[in-house]
């Protein structure tokens, strides 16, 4: 968004409504702090747009960072716990998946902080000093946000507090919706929000809400609502056609190359249908509305394998610092990657290849049993993952290391590239800068395949998914890539979705859609198969929550 920041909060609309750092983009003007200003802000044309962009903020708590990440990769069938890091019970679903956890806390806190703000510019916005389009589009907006906040809520915890109003004050007063209510306030909000929106592939101020991402978010909603309590008979064809609208009506198309979707050079392209900014500015950057430090897009922190231990290796900025989070799984590399000669996405995936910059020789080796010593001269290769299981034989014929399934740990595996950030200004600096892609096209295709799969159009369904397979094709491979109708089954498109959007805070909030959570835990997920249940399709209510509420009014989810 091509505006100024608010980099310290702003109290203007009582006690839990605040205006918090805003979103930014690369194209920053002059940053202005603003602080001890008057309740009646909001209603200037410039504190109502600051309302505004601060109602996007609370998005930069979830998506790009490791509470995101962890809320919606571990725990999954293609994502498993690496050799560092804690909140580790997300992924074993065992006794530290707890209501005192502070993930669970923090996140709940600040989607509401976030709803708060929507209600403030929805519910002021009649007394706003700014011309009548521009109060159509802004509350537009916010009830795009808002919207956006109750679905990652009612996702992750089910039915919660509806709050529809601005909160003023501190209040004990709440009740937890039924998943009927929370469908239905959420796609109010969107409908609403759809018509004001600029009908375009990109807004003019680049980062704000469009008519096809708050069309994405709908479809996204429905295809939830079709496998849920609430369902009706029309959600997935509901879904089907917001799909086909974002993937026809606006422009929008696949990049060529795989890989170039994640360039970091190559942030705004024909494929992003909806971004999360950030900003390379460290006053922006290293605080978020928790004021926790260590903001920004941190992604590329965490997909990481231990290189910089390794003989001819250290860390260095380009191939990043290895906080080894998230490992992939056996499923993942083997099953849904299992085509590497047809699929590109396998390579352009994860780095296979890493090239010495700190040489020596006579160097002992680490992970490779076929050799005892090795030399490297600056830019020899040192660590090669072959991807499959390379005889003993042929390794020790490699001046370097390889790196082969059977020796995988959690501190040795392939090394997921689609968040790495080479901007960074050294190889310690954990706050990234590229924007996160919360919506993109190819998800957009895939939950149209979904969409018309569900509703038993099983030859648009095929269509939808060719054309994400047809673009992950090596040249010369993309025919052959393409499926027939009779290939077009759930199954197919549950590891089509791993393929493509595999690290993307996607799967989990996929798996619970689907209610094949606790089977794919079980089948792929060996650390939490004993302890995965029912009760882990929603998350503990925060048990701040419960406090703050009147006793006996708010109910943990059963379980907890």
């Amino acid at each position: 968004m091509k505006v100024k920041n608010i980099l310290k909060p702003i109290k203007i609309f009582g006690v839990v409504a605040l205006l918090l750092t805003t979103q930014s983009c690369k194209d920053i003007l002059d940053e202005t702090v603003v602080s001890g200003i008057g309740n009646d802000y909001i209603n200037t044309p410039k504190g109502f747009e600051d309302a505004v962009k601060s109602a996007y903020s609370s998005l930069r708590y979830y998506y790009g960072t490791q509470q995101g990440l962890t809320m919606t990769e571990y725990g999954t069938d293609i994502y498993a716990t690496g050799a560092d890091g804690s909140y580790k019970g997300f992924h074993f679903y065992d006794t530290q998946l707890q209501p005192t956890v502070d993930y669970l806390g923090n996140t709940w806190d600040e989607l509401y902080r976030g709803i708060n703000t929507c209600n403030a510019v929805i519910d002021r916005a009649p007394a706003a000093t700014v011309t009548e389009a521009i109060k159509v589009r802004r509350v537009a907006e916010a009830k795009f946000l808002r919207a956006h906040y109750y679905y990652i809520l009612h996702q992750q915890f089910g039915g919660v507090d509806l709050r529809l109003s601005e909160t003023l004050v501190p209040t004990k007063e709440t009740k937890r919706a039924s998943d009927a209510e929370m469908y239905a306030a959420i796609i109010k909000d969107l409908n609403d929000a759809i018509p004001a929106l600029e009908a375009k592939a990109q807004s003019s101020d680049y980062g704000r809400a469009t008519k096809p991402a708050a069309e994405t978010l709908l479809a996204k909603v429905y295809l939830a609502k079709g496998y849920s309590s609430a369902k009706a008979a029309d959600d997935f064809t509901k879904a089907a056609d917001l799909c086909k609208t974002v993937t026809t009506a606006y422009g929008f198309k696949l990049l060529d190359d795989f890989a170039s979707v994640f360039d970091e050079n190559n942030q705004v392209n024909s494929e992003v249908v909806f971004a999360v900014q950030y900003t390379s500015d460290p006053l922006t950057n290293l605080t978020n509305n928790t004021g926790a430090v260590n903001g920004g897009n941190n992604l590329h922190l965490f997909f990481g394998m231990q290189y910089d231990v390794q003989p001819g290796m250290k860390r260095d900025v380009f191939y990043g610092r290895p906080f080894k989070r998230l490992r992939p799984t056996a499923y993942l590399l083997e099953t849904c990657f299992k085509d590497r000669t047809n699929d590109s996405r396998y390579k352009k995936s994860f780095r296979d290849t890493w090239l010495s910059n700190n040489p020596g020789t006579n160097l002992n080796a680490s992970f490779d049993n076929s050799k005892s010593k090795i030399s490297f001269a600056a830019g020899d290769t040192a660590i090669f993952i072959p991807g499959y299981e390379m005889s003993k034989e042929e390794r020790a014929t490699k001046k370097y290391q390889v790196l082969v399934p059977s020796a995988y740990s959690e501190a040795l595996f392939p090394t997921l590239t689609k968040f790495f950030d080479t901007k960074r200004p050294d190889l310690t600096y954990e706050a990234g800068s590229r924007d996160y892609f919360v919506f993109r096209l190819a998800d957009v295709y895939l939950m149209l395949a979904e969409a018309q799969l569900k509703a038993g159009n099983v030859a648009e369904a095929t269509k939808a998914i060719n054309a994400v397979r047809f673009r992950a094709g090596w040249p010369g491979k993309k025919d052959a890539m393409l499926i027939t109708e009779s290939d077009m089954t759930m199954d197919f498109l549950i590891e089509e979705r791993a393929r493509e959007l595999a690290g993307e805070q996607t799967r989990w909030m996929d798996l619970k859609r689907w209610g094949l959570l606790i089977d794919r835990v079980k089948k792929y997920n060996p650390q939490a198969a004993g302890n995965v249940a029912d009760k882990h399709y929603v998350r503990p209510i925060p048990q701040t929550q419960i406090d703050r509420s009147n006793a006996g009014v708010f109910a943990q989810n059963p379980g907890y």
